[in-house]
């Protein structure tokens, strides 16, 4: 499991619980997949993500599962945009789960995370700026990252999901406004957190140009039939999955960057 194993991890982190303590980043809101798109600056040099918190869980999958329902008792109590975002996730799939056909040992809680990730609440966007940090150290994991119970069932989940999706590869899209990122031909990279695409590039288009990714990846996943928003045909990508950059051109003060998937690269694996 490599540098600050998840099983290590959430035990210290239940032993932490009592002193833990909550920091709300300003929220907000959004419609669709633009509410993923949360970067602070201008311009920004896509690269390896180095502080992200990529763990995939292998060979603690049973330790986690045994630990996670503590720890989710404290993120859902401590946690209001969690918890609100939970609990609306947990009424859309109760709507929907009897009509759709999952792989065995799927959870509910692995659907609902999905779900609750693809709301309309600002929990997409505090979740994804936090799993860009939390990789930083062990201590910042433990104390900081008050997400593990999300991360643990998104990445189970988007696993899971992806061992019976056929094709296992797709050509999709990402449009985000406002920040203009920069790369270089044959560069390896990761986005460095749960990153939204389309299947559909006008849809892609629409939340914005000023970098627009054409992206064949191998290790994200259509989650469609989660969404709260089925239309943009998404397909979420894991943190942890390594692209080769084959293209990078400027056209308009808009950056046009081309990825292909290469592997999966994890620190904390």
């Amino acid at each position: 499991m490599g540098a600050g194993s998840p099983g290590t991890n959430i035990i210290w982190a239940l032993a932490l619980i009592s002193t833990l303590s909550l920091i709300h980043p300003s929220e907000g809101d959004r419609t669709g997949m633009s509410r993923r798109d949360a970067f602070l600056s201008k311009e920004s040099v896509l690269d390896m993500a180095p502080s992200s918190y990529d763990d995939q869980y292998k060979g603690c999958t049973e330790a986690m599962e045994a630990e996670i329902p503590t720890l989710f008792q404290y993120e859902y109590s401590s946690n209001k945009d969690f918890a609100e975002a939970w609990d609306s996730a947990t009424f859309r799939w109760e709507e929907r789960k009897g009509k759709m056909v999952v792989p065995p040992g799927f959870k509910d809680q692995y659907a609902i995370a999905i779900f609750a990730y693809t709301s309309s609440g600002p929990l997409h966007r505090i979740f994804n700026e936090a799993v860009r940090q939390a990789g930083q150290s062990r201590q910042y994991y433990l104390t900081n990252f008050n997400f593990k119970v999300l991360h643990y069932y998104l990445t189970r989940a988007l696993q899971m999901l992806d061992a019976v999706e056929s094709p296992t590869c797709h050509k999709v899209f990402r449009g985000i406004k406002g920040v203009r990122f920069k790369s270089e031909p044959r560069k390896p990279v990761r986005f460095g957190q749960f990153t939204s695409s389309s299947k559909d590039d006008q849809s892609a288009l629409s939340f914005g140009e000023d970098t627009f990714f054409s992206i064949h990846t191998c290790y994200g996943v259509n989650i469609r039939n989660f969404s709260f928003f089925p239309s943009e045909e998404e397909v979420l990508i894991p943190p942890f999955e390594k692209f080769k950059v084959t293209d990078f051109s400027t056209m308009s003060r808009k950056n046009i960057i081309t990825l292909q998937s290469v592997e999966k690269s994890s620190v904390y694996n």
